[in-house]
């Protein structure tokens, strides 16, 4: 489980296809160490299990079912990801929950500089969309957000210039694939509601 407060930007070292999924080589900072074998680090939201250390590289295995819900195969050396560590019991909760466990993608389709801050509008797919309410929480590459806006399948998020400079989101452009995870209080409504919207 995470919060969706990124601790740290990772550099990607290698992205290779490897049995079938990723095999992901990351450069990361002191802040995000030490991490042991099998712990759980969120990349891009995602959450991966560290196979393998060597020094301030950190390596992981992305399995084929990880691959076709995120856009992990799009990175390239050189690239930077959003880090962030598991929860630790007794560690206040500046986020929401995420459980790193990526929805979907959107795409990035608007972005717009506001008193210092940037609006980023994203587009999600019809079914994360009806998950996604104004005022409430979103994450997006993992950072945790608050939804300002919602118009359809589009959504928008104001971003303050601390989360520009210390996330890969200062990098959006138009046409940027994103990884969308929805709030999980927001699906487990759903979930319960299902059956009594189909029983009327």
């Amino acid at each position: 489980m995470f919060s969706g407060i990124i601790e740290a930007l990772g550099k990607v070292i290698a992205a290779r296809p490897h049995e079938g999924g990723l095999k992901l080589v990351l450069e990361v900072p002191d802040s995000v160490l030490p991490l042991d074998l099998g712990a759980s680090l969120a990349v891009n939201g995602t959450c991966l299990t560290v196979v393998k250390t060597e020094a301030q590289q950190l390596e992981f295995d992305a399995v084929g079912a990880t691959l076709e819900r995120t856009a992990l195969a799009n990175l390239k050396p050189g690239m930077h990801v959003n880090l962030e560590r598991c929860i630790a019991i007794g560690q206040r909760l500046d986020g929401h929950y995420v459980t790193g466990h990526v929805d979907g993608l959107g795409k990035v389709t608007a972005i717009q500089e506001s008193d210092g801050a940037k609006l980023i509008t994203v587009s999600a797919p019809e079914a994360l969309a009806k998950q996604i309410t104004p005022r409430g929480s979103v994450a997006i590459d993992g950072i945790s957000l608050t939804v300002a806006a919602v118009d359809g399948t589009t959504f928008t998020v104001s971003i303050v210039p601390y989360t520009l400079e210390h996330t890969n989101m200062g990098t959006y452009e138009v046409g940027t694939t994103v990884h969308l995870e929805t709030d999980i209080l927001a699906k487990y409504v759903q979930r319960y509601l299902e059956p009594l919207g189909s029983s009327s």
